[in-house]
């Protein structure tokens, strides 16, 4: 993917329209994780110190009944509304809009901004709009290494119908347009593509962290140093159909844990208890165990388990685990973690491989009795010489949790981005940019 990156233009005095990923976690209006921030910073700071004027757009969570030009119901909200009988509509539509005021509040960048701002060490204007007055004056006001960012993106009605009006009003505030959002190249919405392929955005350039991601995951996928080993967790088959495929394709070894993994073992013909299985997806595992073979490829699936009669509930509460081979799960069992064997087992294969990708755990991690099995593959990662590459979600978050990240080679900061680049799929957010 040899796309044009900020280095290869000439920004001194250019706006630059800047898709990043700030959907950060908040409570209680305070950033909890500032992860996302950070990974933006490199290429904000290049663009303050080459002089452009710096105009920042993310989306924040999913405030769908929000709109800039004042609150509107959405049609699931207004069909509601209708069905009710005449003297209580009024109220009921209140109802709705007082939730939109508290979304609002609870979706604004606002203080992205303020924590934008302590971490450049600038003022960082921003614009209570994304196209509105409030960033009309925002934008034209700016002047050389300064920046400004624009409110949550889902504020607007056209941003996931990739509205051309409102492609067309952000490219007036857009001489380049630069894609820095990884998490979100997956999605063609107005300001992560769309700005780009309608053509409203001449030039169309990636920032450091998708140049990044696209250097590490996709040259590992396309020119991995062997042996390659691929590690799949997580809970359904149905979620990683074209994963595993294209996968055994490409890799030397797959190995496969999580919840997935005992679908795996029924289309084996084992007894799997009550663990979770995709039965719709059995003879698809079938199939994939057969591509397997005659690829000549490995495919690892667990030898034992970590079970328990009962679900967490709540998620981290203690619970009697008993570890049993996986052809002796008892019936009323579910199988909730990869067992010792296994976990020693995979941690062997991983010691021998060059190149390793990881995504999805190997159970339910969250709770300390089940997340042995995920501990160990990331032990395994972070101990190896091979490159190590964590392919964004829960298993970025667990590799984190657990204190292994400056271990690894790369973590990716797009879970559905990764998925789709790991399937072989075409990333909207990636294509829609000049090539080299």
């Amino acid at each position: 993917m040899n796309k044009k990156s900020i280095k290869d233009i000439d920004v001194k005095g250019k706006k630059c329209l800047v898709r990043v990923d700030f959907n950060v976690p908040m409570k209680d209006g305070k950033i909890t994780d500032e992860t996302r921030i950070n990974g933006a910073l490199p290429t904000i700071k290049y663009l303050v110190d080459q002089g452009a004027k710096v105009i920042l757009c993310s989306h924040m969570g999913k405030p769908h009944n929000i709109f800039t030009e004042g609150f509107s119901l959405t049609k699931k909200e207004k069909k509601a509304v209708e069905a009710l009988p005449a003297s209580e509509q009024e109220s009921a539509k209140a109802e709705y809009l007082k939730k939109a005021v508290k979304d609002k509040e609870k979706f604004t960048l606002r203080p992205v901004a303020e924590k934008l701002a302590e971490k450049l060490g600038q003022k960082v204007t921003f614009a209570e709009d994304v196209v509105g007055p409030s960033a009309d004056a925002a934008v034209k006001a700016i002047k050389d290494g300064e920046v400004v960012l624009l409110e949550n993106t889902r504020f607007e009605q056209g941003e996931e119908k990739r509205d051309e009006k409102l492609c067309a009003k952000l490219a007036e505030y857009c001489d380049v347009y630069v894609n820095d959002a990884f998490g979100t190249a997956h999605r063609s919405h107005a300001t992560t593509a769309a700005i780009a392929e309608y053509g409203f955005a001449k030039t169309a350039v990636c920032g450091f962290l998708i140049e990044k991601e696209l250097s590490v995951m996709a040259d590992a996928l396309e020119n991995p140093v062997r042996p390659f080993v691929a590690i799949l967790g997580g809970a359904k088959v149905a979620d990683k159909l074209k994963v595993i495929s294209n996968l055994l394709e490409k890799c030397d070894t797959l190995i496969i844990g999580g919840g997935m993994a005992y679908t795996f073992l029924k289309a084996k013909g084992m007894e799997v208890g009550t663990s979770l299985v995709d039965d719709e997806q059995i003879a698809y595992c079938k199939e994939m165990m057969d591509k397997a073979e005659k690829l000549g490829k490995k495919l690892l699936l667990p030898i034992d388990a970590r079970v328990t009669k009962d679900f967490p509930n709540p998620i981290d509460a203690v619970v009697d685990a008993v570890e049993y081979d996986v052809e002796n799960i008892p019936a009323d069992q579910m199988g909730l973690d990869i067992g010792s064997k296994t976990a020693e087992l995979y941690a062997n294969e991983v010691k021998n491989a060059k190149t390793v990708i990881w995504n999805g755990p190997m159970g339910v991690f969250e709770n300390p009795i089940f997340a042995k099995g995920t501990i160990a593959v990331a032990q395994s990662l972070a101990e190896t010489s091979a490159t190590t590459i964590i392919g964004g979600g829960d298993s970025a978050a667990a590799v984190t949790q657990l204190g292994f990240a400056d271990k690894m080679t790369h973590i990716s900061t797009g879970g559905g981005a990764s998925l789709e680049l790991f399937e072989g799929k075409k990333l909207p957010g990636i294509e829609c940019l000049d090539e080299k």
